[in-house]
């Protein structure tokens, strides 16, 4: 039997979040505040293109134990660098001014300061489950953590209401940005703080609304499997830029804001018509993905509300097929684990997150979990790339305070 059960309790993640705080500073800390990781089920590279996507939150969380300081002084450690603390003021919180782990969990508070909010010094121990690397949204994690508490220790919580938790994740949208340097759109920090337990969260990339879909796998005698390719995934080395380039580049000449103005005034009839009129092949294949993308998205909610889930895992496929041939975002290794997911008989299988690596995800029965996870690492070995690491997605709950 695989072992797919690698999140942690809340009650180990408060333990090592506090333990960590304890050990580098020599007190206990005010309080723990996590936020999750996030799989998104369809819609890739949509939200940058005001369309559709489907996140849920999962199990994997990162937890943040915080004390509110006196002075202006920020202190900030990592489980995975935790003989590396970074020492600093809140000045030094600023776009150029940090880099690595600590531009992820500074720039929240910076941004947090830039909207008005008097976010104190600060001392911050972060220990986290979410995968790294595996196309996960660990880094939307770490933001929203660390927005969380930040905001609460100057008295200003953010994650009390729907409202509120919008704008949160806006703010850390601005930080990954600005200060991590990652020019992603809002659809992880959305996952992470405006998901609800149990539930998918639609995202309307336009108008920033979301709609929160049942999504509970088990009780249809299926289950989602998440395979992390252990292939390096990063956003911030100017592929995922040049994406959102061309995205941009192919709506100015189609005279509109963004990719989704297209998809809403035209159906799959039309695409060929909408394509003939880009002048490079590049553009072109970049649209079709982006538009068939968005529709994709509202054919696999209307999938799940009438419990047609053969569909929808044919819909994950057709999804991996288009980010593998026209937006060029998959690589040997997660391919490699697409096909072999197929194979063994799931229901349909796609790269998640945004790609160049990263994990895939795969839509199956729950009695054949086992022998489809045996099969993407046996395919792995055959191919020469790394063993996969496997987890369940469950929908789980957002970010909050818990301790």
């Amino acid at each position: 039997m695989l072992d797919l059960d690698t999140a942690w309790s809340a009650d180990e993640g408060i333990a090592r979040a506090t333990e960590l705080f304890t050990a580098t500073y020599g007190h206990a800390p005010d309080g723990v505040w996590a936020s999750p990781g996030r799989v998104n089920v369809i819609g890739e590279h949509i939200d940058y293109n005001g369309g559709y996507c489907l996140p849920i939150a999962l199990p994997h969380r990162t937890y943040v134990a915080a004390r509110r300081r006196d002075d202006r002084q920020v202190r900030m450690v990592t489980d995975f660098q935790a003989d590396q603390p970074w020492k600093g003021s809140l000045d030094d919180l600023a776009p150029g001014g940090l880099d690595g782990w600590a531009a992820y969990a500074g720039g929240p508070v910076w941004a947090l300061r830039q909207d008005g909010v008097e976010v104190p010094g600060l001392d911050l121990a972060i220990a986290s489950c979410v995968p790294v690397g595996a196309g996960l949204s660990s880094s939307a994690a770490i933001e929203c953590a660390v927005g969380l508490a930040a905001a609460e220790l100057a008295d200003r919580p953010l994650g009390e209401n729907p409202e509120d938790r919008a704008q949160l994740a806006a703010l850390c949208v601005r930080a990954e940005n600005e200060v991590a340097g990652a020019p992603t759109g809002g659809l992880d920090q959305a996952a992470s703080l405006r998901t609800q337990d149990g539930h998918a969260l639609l995202l309307d990339c336009a108008a920033n609304a979301v709609e929160h879909i049942p999504f509970d796998m088990s009780a249809h005698g299926l289950c989602l499997l998440v395979a992390d390719s252990r292939a390096s995934h990063a956003l911030g080395d100017g592929q995922y830029g040049a994406r959102r380039a061309h995205c941009e580049q192919a709506a100015e000449l189609l005279g509109v804001k963004s990719l989704r103005e297209t998809a809403d005034a035209t159906d799959p009839s039309q695409l060929d018509e909408v394509l003939a009129t880009l002048p490079e092949d590049v553009l072109r294949r970049r649209v079709r993905h982006v538009l068939t993308e968005t529709w994709r998205v509202q054919d696999f909610v209307a999938a799940l509300r009438e419990e047609r889930f053969e569909e929808a895992g044919e819909l994950l496929s057709a999804s991996h097929a288009s980010l593998r041939d026209d937006y060029e975002v998959s690589v040997k290794e997660t391919d490699v684990l697409v096909d072999a997911a197929l194979a063994a008989g799931a229901l349909g299988s796609r790269i998640t997150g945004g790609g160049f690596g990263g994990s895939v995800i795969a839509l199956v029965r729950a009695d054949q979990a086992d022998q489809i996870g045996q099969a993407m690492a046996a395919a792995a070995q055959q191919h020469g790339t790394p063993e996969p690491q496997l987890h369940l997605a469950t929908a789980a709950a957002p970010g909050q305070r818990m301790a």
